[in-house]
């Protein structure tokens, strides 16, 4: 199996939202492996119109309307989208107070715009191949949070856990809920699913408002699939082989009796194997038995250093003020390799329209997200950053090189005419940052470069000992720096 990346839920300037949908595709295609576009469609138990009301009643039924007057031409360019190198989804969303939001995706360019009152009425009754997936489900129940009496496994295979909104695993995971939706609901939470006997996948997307799918820290699918291509990744979904990422590619894999996640099997016996590889310093991996911590894993255990091999080196641009800033970035080495390389671009950030913001609907993000690998010496990459909206609210990008070489190779970046040099040793022990200006400006920081024998952890233990009729194990991994990876369950039955 391969590891892909993909954004399954977000939104531009189709519905209410920004930005174009052609640049939305074009942002798109600059990191994910896969895309769905998502337009917002219908609302079936909306609030009536009222004073308070008014302006939220009418921005949804103004997008509602834009959705559906330009539907066969979105259908058409999303479609044209689809390429060996990218794949693409159609799909919408239906807002629900009874059910919970969920948004629709289909395998099938020819899926019809229709309207039900329901996630599963959407789903039998639109004649293609589809699922439904709900979303930042922890909000209050009838508040637009998922009733769990009502979710239907058959329909929605998987579950939108991590996004804009916050973070939906528990009422305890990091990433609460802030926006005015209100906060989340312990009633609503993934884990509360699961202790109800539902069984389901973990994905993550953005939610992005303002046609950037894929910005950095909001949230994006992993699935494990054969091959990139949309059979193959729409199999993985459906089998729920699948992982929710808050932004850090994190690489996993994680079976039981070498069955994959996502599997339902039948064994007394199991034989519980994970690798995992990390972006950056690990905090530590938890595997879960029945939502109960089972086997941990700490990164302060791992504290030696491979003195060759590969090192993982992240460069972080950003601050400054809230104008749009240009960097151009160069990595070369000498003494060794690039093996791999990452970018982590973020676009503005828009959760929702406010009638308190006014923002250019069309060239929101209008923003440079380039980069390429001239050679096995040589990484260059474009972006533009915007100030942070606060100490709390990056709107940094990133880059992460995966070096090959010791302690002794050379690793040089020119980022924006300035100059830095150092050897892997070296970066091992320190970072480095510089301004662009003197005063209250731009800047990168080139962290600690982190050694093979700290991002890579692999485990293998055995469980012969049933607890229930059907036993759940999932893996939570997390990084010092506040990225998660949640791992979509492995269900065990009990053999009779």
């Amino acid at each position: 199996m391969n590891t892909y990346f993909g954004d399954l839920h977000n939104h531009c300037g189709i519905t209410y939202g920004f930005g174009s949908l052609e640049n939305a595709i074009k942002c798109a295609k600059s990191q994910l492996d896969f895309c769905a576009f998502t337009g917002h469609a219908m609302w079936p138990d909306m609030y009536e119109k009222a004073p308070e009301t008014e302006f939220v009643v009418n921005f949804h039924l103004e997008g509602f309307q834009k959705l559906k007057d330009h539907w066969e031409e979105i259908r058409k360019e999303v479609a044209e989208a689809n390429s060996a190198d990218f794949v693409t989804f159609q799909g919408y969303e239906i807002h629900s107070r009874e059910y919970g939001d969920h948004h629709l995706l289909s395998i099938d360019d020819e899926l019809p715009l229709i309207y039900r009152d329901s996630p599963e009425e959407l789903v039998n009754d639109c004649g293609k191949d589809a699922i439904a997936i709900p979303h930042h489900i922890g909000y209050t129940p009838d508040y637009r949070g998922i009733d769990w009496r009502k979710f239907n496994s058959r329909i929605s295979p998987v579950v939108e856990v991590y996004s804009k909104h916050g973070c939906s695993m528990s009422e305890d995971a990091e990433y609460p809920y802030y926006h005015n939706m209100g906060p989340r609901d312990t009633r609503n939470m993934a884990d509360e699913g699961l202790r109800q006997g539902h069984k389901f996948g973990f994905v993550a997307s953005t939610d992005h408002h303002a046609g950037f799918p894929g910005s950095y820290g909001d949230g994006i699918a992993a699935v494990l699939a054969e091959e990139k291509t949309r059979e193959s990744i729409w199999e993985a979904i459906k089998s729920r082989r699948t992982y929710a990422l808050t932004g850090d590619r994190i690489l996993c894999d994680f079976k039981v009796n070498d069955s994959y996640m996502g599997s339902e099997i039948t064994a007394n016996q199991r034989k519980i194997a994970a690798h995992v590889e990390t972006e950056g310093v690990l905090d530590k991996i938890i595997l879960y038995k029945n939502l109960n911590p089972y086997h941990i894993i700490n990164g302060e255990m791992f504290q030696d250093v491979n003195k060759e091999g590969c090192y993982k080196i992240r460069v972080e641009m950003g601050w400054g003020n809230g104008a749009l800033y240009r960097w151009n970035g160069m990595c070369r080495t000498e003494g060794g390799t690039i093996v791999d390389c990452r970018t982590y671009f973020r676009g503005r950030s828009v959760l929702a329209p406010s009638k308190d913001e006014t923002y250019d609907a069309d060239n929101i993000n209008h923003i440079e997200t380039c980069s390429e690998r001239k050679s096995e010496n040589e990484f260059v990459w474009r972006c533009d950053t915007v100030g942070n909206k606060s100490t709390l609210h990056p709107a940094t990008s990133s880059v992460v090189l995966k070096v090959q070489g010791d302690l002794d190779t050379k690793v040089t970046f020119e980022i924006n005419h300035k100059t830095y040099t150092a050897t892997v040793g070296e970066l091992l022990k320190y970072g480095y940052t510089s301004h662009m200006e003197y005063y209250h400006s731009q800047a990168f920081k080139i962290f600690k470069a982190v050694p093979e024998s700290q991002y890579i952890f692999d485990f293998e233990l055995e469980d012969s000992t049933p607890e229930k009729d059907c036993d759940i194990y999932h893996i939570e991994v997390s990084q010092k720096n506040r990225q998660w990876a949640y791992l979509s369950p492995v269900y065990v039955n009990r053999e009779k």
